[in-house]
């Protein structure tokens, strides 16, 4: 055998020809950046949980270029989002410190992104200490400012229109970081993103019920970037616990896929009592199980964020410090919560519109609390967001539309009714129910919010056409109806027996001129009686004078006419 290869080795390079062949290798893993946390963590205090890669910061751009990692149109894109939010809406950032540049490197963010601009100035944006004040703010600290800025232009990108509303606590203590949290909720804001957390200490209770329960209040926090381990206060009774992924693109009709980030948290509480909506659900844990849902953390694929004060300008950032105001501001796009709710039950009442993360694990635990599988998990919980209405007190308003492929139409026609559902919520699932005049044609299920139906089987006259779209709770969709009018014409009389040659251009002269007592059209006549007699032979020159039906049904014509000869 090796004779055998030598030999043809040897005839190719006789032949002019250099074959170079080695085994098959798997392709090369794609590079990893080195990160760095940019809040240190002296084990005392809670710590941000931003990440940033170090070895991609980028001053200053090029003309009408972008900036390295997901932006604005990525981030939506991945998430199913059509809607840009309202000015009624303001979503809140929580954290410690004073970042100075603050204003400026978010106006350079939203800029850069053609994003509305949001200033101090317009009424869109807001910066106060952790009492409400916009004077005396604490401190200044690069790392914290770095946390800053990623909250900023995270809510930036997912919630454009929305007002923003920074408060800035005196540390990162409990007390003093709970103490904005109430500042915050005071102020008006619904919607409150919090990108820190720490170990749990057997007084989460306490400090829920102080600081971080709030009804009517979304509250959302980072689960941490340690893998397993429970974090507070995202294992807080009222808070949405925001777990991470990594978002990369596909060829899938989604156009993205995520897998857990192994770095992402998650967690059984020591403290906390199971609440009701994770009562019957599988999560590995008698409390309170961390997280309920996620979005992109993994700083390998991760968020573009502007800096300046302690950092040189554009980097990519990770952690499940972006996850954070990335799910507050998806609960803004949904709108209001209810007064009295706890925000974080929605997501449970509304899988179906989550993307549900089954790959990966964050640590050596097993599933649900640290592997994937189809379901809720502890890194990512139920799944990232599908759209906006597994985040919506109420179901999310559909529009159901109607169209007729024939209108009018004649008996015994086929007709195709269209329907089309939409929802900025995404394209709806489910069926829709077609009716005439209030009698069911039959049920269609969606496909892509659209729907056919064929009928060939309304009488003549007018009708009321209507199709109904049930809604669907699995994905927290309103019910919609739409309607037309539908007229269906007396068929003509059928023209089967008219071979003679010179009845067909007398047809065609015709038509349009003669109607029956109930003044429909007649194109053809009915055989046998059809041009019999001595009319047989009229041609198209031929001038009609008047017509009567007989009791046999034929119609008789009766005319004056030069022959043509």
């Amino acid at each position: 055998m090796r004779k055998g290869l030598a030999l043809l080795v040897a005839v190719v390079m006789a032949a002019g020809i250099v074959v170079l062949w080695q085994p098959a290798t798997a392709a090369a893993p794609a590079r990893r950046h080195p990160t760095a946390r940019v809040c240190p963590d002296n084990g005392k205090l809670l710590v941000c949980f931003a990440i940033r890669q170090t070895d991609t910061v980028v001053p200053n751009l090029a003309a009408n270029a972008l900036p390295n990692g997901f932006g604005p149109a990525d981030l939506r894109s991945a998430y199913g989002l059509t809607t840009t939010g309202s000015a009624a809406m303001t979503v809140a950032i929580v954290d410690a410190f004073d970042d100075p540049q603050a204003e400026s490197d978010l106006a350079t963010y939203r800029s850069t992104f053609s994003l509305p601009a949001c200033t101090t100035a317009n009424g869109c944006f807001r910066k106060v200490n952790q009492s409400g004040q916009a004077s005396h703010l604490p401190r200044t600290d690069t790392g914290w400012a770095g946390e800053i800025s990623l909250d900023l232009d995270m809510v930036s990108a997912i919630c454009p229109d929305c007002h923003v509303l920074l408060v800035e606590a005196n540390n990162p203590s409990t007390t003093n970081l709970g103490t904005a949290v109430n500042t915050a909720a005071n102020l008006g804001a619904k919607f409150v993103s919090n990108s820190y957390g720490g170990p749990e200490n057997g007084f989460e209770n306490n400090s829920d019920a102080s600081y971080f329960n709030h009804p009517g209040v979304v509250i959302t926090a980072s689960t941490g970037d340690n893998g397993f381990g429970v974090s507070y206060p995202a294992s807080g009774k009222g808070v949405t616990a925001v777990g991470g992924s990594s978002l990369t693109r596909d060829t899938s009709t989604r156009g993205w896929s995520e897998t857990v980030w192994n770095g992402a948290g998650s967690g059984c509480s020591g403290s906390v009592a199971k609440p009701a909506f994770q009562v019957g659900l599988t999560t590995g844990c008698p409390n309170r199980a961390e997280a309920d849902v996620a979005a992109v953390a993994d700083p390998q694929t991760g968020v573009a964020v502007y800096q300046t004060f302690g950092d040189n300008g554009w980097a990519v950032y990770g952690g499940t410090s972006a996850a954070s105001p990335i799910i507050a501001s998806v609960y803004a796009l949904a709108g209001n919560p209810g007064a009295t709710d706890s925000p974080n039950s929605y997501p449970y009442a509304h899988t179906g519109a989550l993307n549900d993360v089954t790959t990966g694990n964050n640590g050596p635990c097993g599933a649900p609390l640290c592997t994937a599988g189809v379901g809720y998990d502890g890194p990512t919980g139920l799944g990232t967001p599908q759209g906006i209405a597994a985040f919506a007190a109420v179901p999310v308003a559909t529009t159901t539309g109607l169209t007729s492929s024939t209108n009018p139409s004649v008996f015994g026609q086929a007709v195709t009714m269209t329907a089309t559902v939409t929802s900025p919520a995404g394209a709806p699932t489910g069926s829709v129910t077609f009716a005439s005049d209030g009698n069911t044609l039959g049920t269609v299920g969606l496909a892509g919010g659209a729907a056919t139906l064929i009928t060939a089987t309304l009488p003549a006259g007018t009708h009321t056409i209507s199709v109904t779209y049930g809604g669907d709770a699995n994905v927290n969709l309103a019910p919609s109806t739409g309607t037309l009018t539908q007229t269906v014409n007396t068929a003509p009389p059928a023209l089967e027996g008219l071979s003679d040659p010179n009845v067909s251009p007398l047809m065609n002269a015709l038509s349009g001129v003669i109607r029956d007592n109930a003044g429909n059209q007649i194109i053809g006549l009915d055989p046998p009686c059809a041009m019999t007699g001595p009319y047989q032979g009229l041609s198209d020159t031929d001038k009609l004078v008047k017509s009567r039906q007989l009791g046999d049904g034929c119609l008789q014509f009766v005319t004056t006419y030069d022959s043509p000869s």
